[in-house]
This record gives C-alpha cells, sequence and structure tokens, in this order.
C-alpha cells in the first residue's frame, strides 16, 4: 500500500515538505539538515535504513535525500524498498567519480542524483524541482474530474491520465511513475510523430541544459520502454532515431 502525498501550494511544499536525510555521515547529514532548515523545511535523519524505516514509520516524509555508500544495506537496496513501498521522492547522492553508481541509481528509480561534494545551493534547486513535480502530480490526482479523465493518450496498450498523471494499463491497473518519467510521458504525449533530441526532452521536461555526457534521458525512456513496450528490445511507441533522439509514434 503506497503512502498518498498530501496535496499542497507550491508555497507550503517548498517551505514544510519533510525531508529525510539518509547517510551515515555525521558531519553531512548535519550540515545538509542546517541548510534546509534556513529555508523552513522540516528535516528528519537517519544514519542507514533501520532509523530510515523507523523515521518513515512516524512522519510523512515527501523527499529523501539517499547516499549510496551505507553499511549494511547500502543505498541501491533502499531505493528500492522506497520505490516499492512509499509515493516520495527520491534523490541519490552519489561520488562524483562513480558514473556507474548514478546510472543504477536512475535505472532504479531515483528522481535525481546529486555528486559529492555538492554546492548546498545545486541540493536545493534539484530538492525543490522534485518537490514542484511530487506537488503538481498530487494536486492533479486530487482534483481529477470526469472531463479530464477523457484527457487521454494511448503508449500502446497503456492509457496516459494527462491531468491526473496516472499510467494505467488495459485492465485499468495503476503502473508507478517517477516524477521524471511521468514528465517525461508528458512531453511526448503532447508532441507525438516529432522527433525529439535528448536536449529537447531536457529542457521541455525538466528544464536542464543537456550534457553529452548525461545519460539521465535514455536511461529514464529504457524504464518507461519496460512499461508500455510489449518488447522493450525492439520498441514500436517509443523509437529511437539513430544519431538524434526519439520519437513517440502513436498506434
Amino acid at each position: 500500500m503506497f503512502d498518498s502525498l498530501q496535496a499542497r501550494t507550491l508555497m507550503d511544499i517548498e517551505e514544510k515538505a519533510i525531508v529525510l536525510i539518509v547517510d551515515d555521515d555525521e558531519n553531512q547529514r548535519w550540515m545538509v539538515k542546517t541548510y534546509l532548515e534556513k529555508f523552513d523545511f522540516e528535516v528528519k535523519v537517519a544514519e542507514n535504513g533501520v532509523a530510515m524505516r523507523e523515521q518513515l514509520a512516524k512522519h510523512q516524509v515527501d523527499l529523501v535525500l539517499l547516499d549510496v555508500s551505507l553499511p549494511g544495506e547500502d543505498g541501491f537496496a533502499l531505493a528500492r524498498y522506497l520505490r516499492e513501498h512509499h509515493e516520495l521522492g527520491i534523490i541519490m547522492l552519489t561520488a562524483a567519480a562513480e558514473l556507474f553508481d548514478r546510472v543504477l541509481g536512475l535505472e532504479i528509480g531515483a528522481d535525481d542524483y546529486i555528486t559529492k561534494p555538492f554546492e548546498p545551493r545545486e541540493m536545493m534547486a534539484r530538492a525543490k524541482a522534485v518537490l514542484r513535480r511530487i506537488n503538481d502530480r498530487g494536486e492533479s490526482s486530487q482534483n481529477k474530474s470526469v472531463d479530464a479523465l477523457r484527457e487521454q493518450v494511448a503508449f500502446g496498450e497503456m492509457v496516459l491520465h494527462v491531468e491526473s498523471g496516472e499510467l494505467r494499463n488495459a485492465e485499468g491497473e495503476l503502473v508507478l511513475l517517477t516524477s521524471m518519467e511521468l514528465d517525461l510521458l508528458k512531453v511526448f504525449a503532447e508532441n507525438p510523430g516529432s522527433v525529439l533530441t535528448r536536449d529537447n526532452l531536457l529542457k521541455l521536461a525538466h528544464n536542464r541544459e543537456w550534457d553529452p555526457l548525461d545519460r539521465s534521458v535514455d536511461i529514464r525512456i529504457a524504464r518507461i520502454r519496460r512499461k508500455i513496450e510489449k518488447d522493450p528490445t525492439k520498441p514500436k511507441i517509443l523509437k529511437t532515431v539513430r544519431g538524434i533522439g526519439y520519437i513517440f509514434v502513436e498506434s
């Protein structure tokens, strides 16, 4: 059973969101906690997976800042647990040199990643961006109407309800999406038949410039394909345009 996110105004979710920092480095926890509290976030901390679950049992957490290198259960195992059991934002904290960590975190379903060491302002900007997407999705779900539910886009046998941000299969069952996966699907839904470059997709979905070394778009599209394509290795819905980007082919 997934926790429901409380609908809030954008100002409320930026100022009153509950952020959980999961990091075994006490100094790092203190630094991030102190910085976020200056902006009126409610901040909880945990040094490992056991403490994380204790905090989640007591508080309705909106965003988890999750370190990859944890003793015992590492950040990847905890990210899988969070994505399977809770509806919240996940930002992975990874070592700057570890590209594999960043890629794996996104494949598991993290919403974003920050490389250590990081500037507090960058961490704040990425946290607010994830919280905005979660808030927008929550408000749409609570305010959805019959008219809104008619605004549907078919991705093969899956149907995206644009206003509510819900992807459902042929049986009407909800298919879980991360906030960034939903943003990408909405961009494709708005641009059927158009070839979209990676730069286009990052600007439209994430308001970010594309870096040639940034694989986040490709990783998320691979995850989306596993959810909407009959054979993700031979995609017929979200097709690759070699050397350019991707195109959404309506059936």
